[in-house]
């Protein structure tokens, strides 16, 4: 699932459901504060930042939302695989395959910020193997590449 361009809502509520089993397989909570972070990443017509969440917390709450409570429920999000971070422009966004850790290539578009994530079992295993070559213990694993999505480069 692509970030940006109007998702289809029965695409969104699939991969808002897929989300809930994983957690009720996994025996975590998916409390209200989780869902209502996963249900604006999930809308975002691009990646949003922490504080962008908050303010659509304070908003769906009506009342202000303190930044620790997001941050520890980003934290959840991203170290369960449905929420990526999006290292280049501190936001976040969807995981296209939720629970699924992998080291997977994130597109970016720079015209309307949508991303998607490409896994490249190659790429990763070529990376790997170079780093090794030089010593090098890889503790964190991230390739973002910007450019111009399909839509937008046809635009």
């Amino acid at each position: 699932m692509s970030h940006a361009h109007d998702e289809p809502t029965a695409e969104r509520d699939g991969w808002l459901r897929r989300v809930e089993g994983l957690c009720a397989e996994r025996g975590v909570q998916l409390t209200a504060l989780r869902r209502q972070v996963l249900g604006l990443v999930a809308d975002g017509a691009a990646p949003l930042t922490a504080y962008a969440l908050i303010d659509g917390l304070a908003r769906l709450q009506g009342r202000p939302v303190a930044p620790p409570t997001v941050y520890r429920t980003l934290d959840f999000l991203v170290e369960n695989g449905f929420v990526i971070k999006v290292e280049s422009r501190n936001a976040f966004a969807i995981c296209d395959s939720p629970g699924h850790h992998h080291h997977g290539i994130l597109l970016i578009c720079t015209r309307c910020g949508a991303t998607e994530e490409v896994d490249d079992h190659d790429v990763d295993a070529s990376l790997s193997r170079r780093a090794a070559a030089s010593g090098f213990r890889i503790d964190k694993q991230m390739v973002e590449l910007e450019g111009l999505c399909g839509r937008c480069a046809a635009a």
